[in-house]
């Protein structure tokens, strides 16, 4: 059964890899607490694609 919860799973995927069109693509997987945390994730986190910290941000 699976657990009944405010707290939920979330994709962030990094916006300068998007913007280059190298192949590839560095996403990272997290969670979040949806009541206190109503808008989307941007964090900064580790591309080693292009070797560098770039902003990742939430998609759906």
């Amino acid at each position: 059964m699976a657990k009944k919860g405010n707290r939920i799973q979330v994709i962030l995927e990094c916006t300068e890899h998007k913007a280059t069109g190298l192949p590839g693509i560095s996403r990272y997987v997290t969670t979040k607490n949806r009541k206190n945390t109503t808008q989307r994730l941007e964090l900064r986190k580790y591309n080693p694609i292009l070797k560098k910290h770039t902003i990742h941000k939430e998609i759906k």
